[in-house]
């Protein structure tokens, strides 16, 4: 799986290097990602997502049922690639 938040579909960005004599150099910017597991109330299972920072605070905001289902009306990720634990 690649390098994407499965809530907030944030991936990496591609920049410059600068140095002192203003030579550019490509360089990517790659999302504070992390794999987190997660107790899914309404299906009575664990689940586990690949989130960034900015994700786990939209979990906690507004919760994770309503996190998942608007990213997956979104295209952030499906229900098939939610991998479920146990």
């Amino acid at each position: 799986m690649s390098k994407i938040c499965q809530i907030t579909g944030k991936k990496a960005m591609v920049g410059n290097n600068v140095s002192h004599s203003k030579r550019r150099t490509k360089r990517t910017f790659d999302v504070n990602l992390f794999s987190k597991k997660f107790y899914y109330v309404e299906q009575d299972c664990w689940i586990s997502l690949k989130i960034s920072a900015a994700g786990l605070r939209l979990i906690n905001k507004v919760g994770l049922d309503a996190a998942l289902t608007v990213a997956v009306a979104k295209g952030y990720c499906d229900w098939k690639d939610i991998k479920v634990i146990g």
